[in-house]
């Protein structure tokens, strides 16, 4: 019986230690997994910027305490009358260790006092802008995106906040449970009552960024809706300036258009075109004018004191935008005419090819002036309009008179038959400008209604006069005002031929008389570079 007790109590007591033994080993398990979970908390807790600020500026109270330590002691050997080479050295270790210290504390100088100052505080709102013209808008909605990114920041430190403080209050329950699972608790103790003075920390912030969040994200909202309604009634005033613009843009074409398919001639075209630009800049500039300047009379007060301001520095250019409205209301100079100009002696002759509002741009053709004065032609001469005021501008083409009296001279022997040559001379110029005499006569019947004329004489006009050599021949007949060089040539050589046939008629050159006895004068007609016997 003895022996069957004390077998059973040797099998319960192997069982109980068997039981231990397992106990124990669960134990240890246990707290291999809380270890692990603290471990992947702490790295979550490591890496917010809540706990980054508050270690820098326990590390800053760290080096401060630090550096008055080592201030403390770098007076008291300095206080020394003399020191030992060892003393020496540790003088200069700390002076070495000192400046270290304060290189740091420069860096950490925003963690001194208020460690969590910059987090608890968002973004400055800078000042609403004022939308008063279609630039606005994009500056607002720049503006609005900035707000969102400010607004969405401090939400992120809000929700940071929050992580964090659930991952230190998870810490603590495992911290608590480590402390019930493990026998070494010194350390865990020691864990645990950190976290718990770092939840103590940062819960009081907790309050202070969710008033402050409120408050922000109100505020932003204000603003948004302002400037929404703002960006909304500047839209709605684009979109009517845009359509009245656009409507007079389209009135612009249709006219355009009506202009080319109904009009033949270039110039009325151009001229057309020229007035109906100017009209929609003009017109676009006040529309703008008065949908964006809130105050025009403003405006209009400042033009004033500036305008003579204005016509002083701006003389020329104010005076060709005058000269461009006489050019153009007065009708004198149009595209394609052929106009001539003088300044400083030099003259230029040539067609319009455009008319700005700054200057005239001609174009210079082969004529009698290129070929007696110039001696160039095809450059392209510009204009300025305030010239009309100031300058002579002849128009060879004014009104379709596009005519001009044109002359030919040449010199015949005093012994020659004069009547016979004046009328050579202008049957032939009678035959080379009649078309030009019958479009002269009809034009200037038009002109009439405008223009006063005496009278009207479109026959080639012929003169006899005495000169040094003999009597000079002048013809003045209508030629084309663009054709003035080639019919004067077609002219000049048809007087020559016809004169050479004509026995009667000698061409003239400058002569010498020399007086050979008393009763008897030789006349030698020939050239002054030629010897004279």
């Amino acid at each position: 019986m003895i022996k069957k007790i004390l077998s059973n109590l040797h099998i319960a007591l192997l069982l109980f230690s068997i039981n231990f033994a397992f106990a124990d080993i669960n134990q240890t398990d246990i707290s291999g997994n809380i270890k692990s979970e603290i471990k992947n908390i702490d790295e979550n807790i490591n890496s917010n910027n809540w706990i980054i600020a508050y270690e820098n500026y326990n590390n800053y109270q760290i080096l401060n305490d630090k550096k008055e330590e080592l201030d403390y002691k770098i007076r008291r050997l300095t206080k020394k009358t003399s020191l030992t080479n060892e003393q020496k050295i540790k003088l200069q270790s700390y002076k070495d260790e000192l400046s270290g210290i304060n290189n740091k504390l420069l860096l950490l100088g925003e963690y001194d006092s208020e460690p969590f100052k910059k987090l608890l505080s968002p973004n400055k709102i800078e000042n609403q802008p004022n939308i008063t013209n279609p630039l606005g808008i994009f500056y607002a909605l720049s503006y609005q995106e900035k707000l969102r990114i400010d607004q969405k920041e401090f939400h992120d430190r809000y929700s940071s906040l929050n992580d964090l403080i659930s991952d230190l209050e998870t810490r603590k329950t495992m911290l608590e449970n480590l402390v019930k699972a493990s026998s070494n608790n010194k350390e865990n103790y020691k864990e645990l009552e950190k976290t718990t003075k770092l939840i103590a920390t940062f819960e009081p912030l907790k309050e202070i960024i969710e008033t402050t969040k409120n408050v922000y994200d109100k505020k932003i909202y204000e603003i948004k809706s302002n400037l929404t309604d703002n960006i909304a009634k500047e839209s709605k005033k684009l979109i009517i300036v845009g359509i009245i613009i656009g409507i007079f843009f389209g009135l612009l074409l249709l006219t355009k258009y009506i202009t080319r398919r109904y009009i033949t001639e270039p110039e009325k075209i151009y001229s057309i075109n020229k007035a109906l630009n100017v009209t929609f800049i003009i017109f676009t500039v006040l529309v703008l004018l008065f949908a964006y300047i809130e105050n025009v009379g403003y405006l209009v007060t400042i033009l004033g004191f500036a305008s003579a301001g204005i016509a002083i520095a701006l003389k020329e250019w104010f005076m060709s935008i005058m000269g461009w409205f006489v050019i153009f209301f007065g009708n004198s100079i149009h595209l394609g005419d052929r106009i001539r100009f003088l300044k400083d002696g030099n003259e230029y002759l040539g067609d319009v090819i455009d008319i700005s509002l700054l200057k005239i741009t001609i174009l210079e053709d082969i004529t009698l002036t290129t070929f007696d004065r110039n001696r160039r032609a095809g450059r392209v001469v510009y204009i300025p309009n305030n010239y009309v005021f100031t300058n002579m501008i002849a128009n060879y083409s004014h009104e379709g008179l596009d005519t001009v009296w044109d002359g030919i001279d040449y010199t015949i022997t005093f012994d020659s038959n004069i009547n016979k040559a004046a009328e050579i001379t202008k049957e032939i110029a009678t035959k080379y400008s009649k078309t030009f005499a019958d479009n002269t006569k009809r034009n200037l019947n038009k002109l009439r209604r405008k223009y006063h004329f005496k009278n009207i004489k479109v026959e080639p006009r012929i003169f006899t006069l005495i000169s040094p050599y003999g009597i000079k021949i002048s013809v003045w007949y209508l030629t084309n005002s663009y054709a003035t060089l080639s019919l004067r040539s077609t002219i000049s050589a048809s007087i020559v031929n016809a004169i050479k046939k004509e026995d009667d008629i000698t061409l003239a050159y400058p002569t010498q008389a020399i007086n050979m006895s008393e009763d008897k004068q030789k006349y030698i007609y020939e050239s002054p570079t030629e010897d004279i016997k």
